[in-house]
């Protein structure tokens, strides 16, 4: 531990032998299209499946009077739950969201079954979309009206995150194999969870688990998307019982701008007051979170992490905190890589940076003298939370040492002095991980060799390396010995998966208390083989922190926006590996500038989808990265036996409001205080023009 040995896992990607979903051959499998609405609400009148159904190669044709009797998705209610929303594997009577399945064509290939999809008439007649509350909580603490009353300034903050599509490389995909003797299936399904797959599959279709088999490939990227299971995976597993035929599904690009999960679209507004000295007395927060057609498993922890992530690390006597979950008729809004930590960051630290304007004081110092102080640590939070471990301004004077902080901040004054729209944005930020429980079963052989088989799961994470290098430690064996497993129902343990940056912290806690154990029987003499099975669930979650420095400029004539310089500093716990830990933090960065910057989920006033492929929706590319420096310092959370602390959405959290910061600081010598994401150079050309003397709103044609 605490090296970087090349990734086990590399080898087989990078040379095309590894086996995704769509990659699994099947016998003759029955191929799936689904009939979508073209409208976003209504209730349907008609659907004629005749003609779909003589078409050549056609098996069959499903609507949802044939799915109609399964069961709902299970949603975990982080937060209290005023409406669960159905969900309907195919529409039967309503329709919720612009591209909801249907119907079904099941044919014997792809192109008989999209030719047989394109024959079924179907018509809806339309109906008034409406919003329904889903779940809200609030929590409040000290006296916020008094503390507003008597407060030197009080600063205020609207925050529109854009709507969001994960995109991962690898889109949704599912193969299922259904076995005549035995009546079971074995799934192939591009997931985040293998293990609850397969017990949401049992509770949905109300079958014995031990009927399905789950097995998770390769994973092509995930980001939150595929946490969750979907109408569309329900179906495929349906339709191999019903049919007693293997099933396939693949999602075009297309299907998944339209039906997966979005993240982000969350709507925050903050008050923060503060008196004559810059002391933070009170935050009043309230946030407005999307869901959608229907509520996938965590699909209220976007909510529920937008507001009782406030006031991040930050000492705040006097908090008005609430926060709302509304079902929408657009796509179903699931977790998305920090699932509302992004936005609780972004609220926090533009009122933060607003604050410190207000009583004229440099936004390094003034953070640093409100955030919690290492012998704060372990501390309550209002929102029922414990910040377990740290030295919050640690981070920021590292980060300050490590940037040149002031000649960086002489370098923009003398820009801005010069006429440059040149600016400086700092961020802090604070990480929970997961909580909860995973396992792991692990074996040490007479060889010597070691088999670990976790019931996490690994979309790419280097998960296979970091678990053999913990593997290895513990037992004192070369790493070349550690085989491990994940990712199968029936070879791995029951597990949660890969999501919330749990894996590490408690999957890999998981894998070393196994081998603590089989060291300790060892060491007693006990002989060889010796298996080691351990459910290990961690003592509350683990808090990573850091701060970021983003510089960037503006083009005064046309608004492009140039990001110069990020600059980054980290407390991830105790680091396995610190090339994969560099790897997580770069890759937070690209998907944070893509919020900040260039992506948008976007409908028009009838839910149509006017950003349906990538010619609308602008995805972060090489050319978008700016020269980043990471910088980390390693303080163990005593919440689990590694130390560790989630890493995999540090940069998603820290970068997107580092570069908001960064952009009103660029255009605060015009007038500007507020800008909402993402930052397009439409955005800020806009801006620009409205700002400058003789171009007020509305004069530019």
């Amino acid at each position: 531990m605490g090296t970087s040995p090349a990734k086990r896992e590399d080898r087989v990607l990078v040379t095309g032998k590894g086996c995704f979903t769509d990659d699994v051959a099947l016998t003759d499998p029955l191929h799936i299209c689904f009939v979508r609405s073209p409208v976003a609400t209504g209730d349907i009148s008609h659907v004629d499946c005749t003609d779909a159904q003589h078409q050549p190669g056609v098996v069959a044709v499903h609507t949802g009077v044939d799915v109609a009797h399964l069961g709902n998705l299970s949603v975990n209610p982080v937060i209290p739950v005023d409406t669960v929303p159905d969900f309907p594997v195919l529409a039967h009577k309503t329709i919720r969201a612009t591209g909801q399945p249907v119907a079904a064509v099941l044919a014997d290939t792809r192109d008989l079954a999209q030719d047989g999809a394109d024959l079924v008439d179907l018509s809806i007649d339309d109906q008034t979309a409406r919003d329904v509350l889903v779940a809200s909580q609030c929590w409040s603490t000290g006296d916020f009206d008094t503390a507003i009353a008597t407060a030197a300034h009080v600063v205020t903050c609207s925050i529109r995150h854009p709507r969001l599509a994960p995109s991962p490389m690898e889109p949704r995909a599912i193969a299922v194999a259904y076995a005549p003797d035995t009546d079971t299936v074995t799934v192939w399904h591009s997931t985040q969870t293998p293990h609850r797959t397969r017990s949401e599959l049992a509770a949905i279709l109300n079958v014995n688990a031990d009927r399905i088999r789950v097995i998770a490939p390769h994973v092509g990227g995930a980001f939150g998307m595929k946490a969750s299971l979907y109408p569309e995976d329900v179906f495929a597993v349906w339709a191999a019982f019903r049919h007693k035929r293997d099933v396939k599904w693949t999602a075009s690009r297309s299907e998944e701008f339209l039906s997966a999960t979005h993240g982000r679209g969350v709507v925050s507004h903050g008050t923060l007051a503060v008196d004559n000295t810059g002391a933070i007395l009170a935050l009043k927060a309230d946030i407005h979170a999307p869901l959608g057609a229907w509520v996938p498993n965590s699909g209220l922890v976007t909510a529920w992490n937008a507001a009782r992530v406030l006031p991040s690390g930050y000492r705040v006597a006097s908090l008005e905190i609430s926060t709302r979950a509304i079902q929408t008729n657009h796509a179903p809004t699931g977790i998305y890589r920090g699932a509302g930590r992004p936005e609780a960051n972004c609220l926090m630290e533009r009122l933060v940076d607003k604050a410190a304007r207000a009583v004229a004081q440099d936004p390094v110092a003034f953070r640093c003298a409100n955030l919690h102080s290492a012998t704060d640590l372990p501390h309550d939070t209002a929102t029922g939370n414990t910040l377990d471990s740290g030295d919050y301004a640690r981070a920021l004077t590292l980060l300050r040492d490590k940037a040149d902080y002031a000649a960086q901040t002489a370098e923009r004054d003398r820009r801005q002095a010069a006429g440059e729209l040149a600016g400086l944005g700092i961020a802090f930020y604070v990480e929970p991980s997961g909580s909860g429980w995973e396992s792991a079963t692990v074996t040490l052989h007479e060889t010597g060799a070691v088999t670990v088989a976790s019931g996490s799961s690994s979309q790419g994470h280097g998960r296979e390396t970091a678990f053999a290098q913990i593997a290895a430690d513990a037992l004192d064996v070369d790493m070349n010995q550690v085989a491990v497993r994940f990712g199968d129902t029936a070879t791995a343990p029951e597990g949660i998966g890969a999501l919330a940056s749990r894996s590490t912290p408690i999957g890999g806690s998981a894998v070393l208390a196994a081998c603590t154990d089989i060291a300790k029987r060892r060491a007693k003499g006990e002989g060889l083989p010796i298996t080691a099975s351990v459910c290990y669930e961690n003592t509350g979650q683990a808090w990573g922190y850091g701060a970021y420095l983003v510089t960037l400029s503006i083009d005064r004539d046309t608004g492009v926006p140039t990001l110069e310089r990020i600059i980054c500093v980290d407390d991830t716990g105790t680091i396995v590996n610190p090339q994969l830990v560099k790897g997580q933090i770069l890759g937070g960065i690209a998907q944070g500038i893509g919020e900040a910057m260039l992506e948008n989920v976007v409908y028009d006033a009838d839910g149509q989808l006017l950003t349906g492929s990538f010619m609308d929706y602008a995805m972060p590319r090489a050319t978008d990265m700016a020269p980043t420096a990471l910088h980390s310092f390693e303080i163990p959370s005593p919440t689990n036996i590694l130390g560790a602390k989630g890493v995999g959405e540090a940069g998603t959290i820290g970068a997107p409001a580092a570069i908001l910061n960064a952009a009103i600081d660029a255009l605060s010598p015009l007038g500007v205080t507020d800008l909402q994401m993402p930052l397009t150079s439409e955005t800020l050309w806009r801006a620009i023009r409205t700002a400058e003397p003789g171009h007020e709103q509305g004069t530019d044609q």
